[in-house]
């Protein structure tokens, strides 16, 4: 997959798993959507901001501010993570929690569909496109898999703490049990 189709697919991953998050039976199967949910939107928010918005503010005319926008967009889902990542199986305040990343990451599909993804199909030719896409797909076995909302969100910085990040995020996933990726 080129770039645009792999950030794509991730939004339907993600919109997916809210319809599963809504059909769960029980408890359990809703702290296992919700643990997924966390580390999808974590992995794809890194990957962004590292690899994709810095290519946006180079190559778009309205790109430093697009990216601003989308940073913005990416703290306010970052800080819902991980409250969400913080409850118990059961814990009455994760369907409202839900309810707001929902409404934050569908913000954020409109604004990046609807914007900054066709403008960055058109600014670089389709091998561009295959060699991120591949790129993408590569650091997503290194991105951080928990929300740092108090981690830089752009490079130099970013690139540094991301991969320190990302081995602390798979420790704790380990210990807690959770899926590998």
């Amino acid at each position: 997959m080129d770039a645009i189709e792999l950030l794509q697919h991730d939004h339907r991953m993600v919109e997916q798993l809210f319809a599963d998050y809504q059909s769960a039976a029980s408890d359990s199967q809703r702290r296992g959507v919700v643990e997924i949910m966390v580390r999808e939107l974590s992995k794809h928010a890194a990957l962004e901001e590292l690899m994709v918005y810095p290519l946006a503010k180079d190559v778009l005319p309205d790109g430093e501010q697009a990216v601003n926008e989308r940073l913005a967009e990416h703290m306010d889902v970052k800080k819902t993570l991980v409250e969400l990542d913080g409850l118990e199986p059961g814990d009455e305040r994760t369907d409202r929690l839900m309810r707001e990343l929902e409404t934050e990451v569908s913000q954020h599909i409109r604004s990046d569909e609807g914007s900054l993804l066709p403008k960055l199909s058109e600014a670089l030719d389709q091998s561009a496109l295959d060699e991120l896409g591949q790129a993408l797909d590569d650091a997503k076995k290194l991105a951080p898999t928990r929300a740092h909302p108090g981690a830089p969100d752009e490079p130099p910085s970013l690139a540094l703490g991301a991969p320190v990040l990302a081995i602390y995020d798979r420790v704790r996933d380990r210990i807690q049990g959770r899926p590998r990726t």
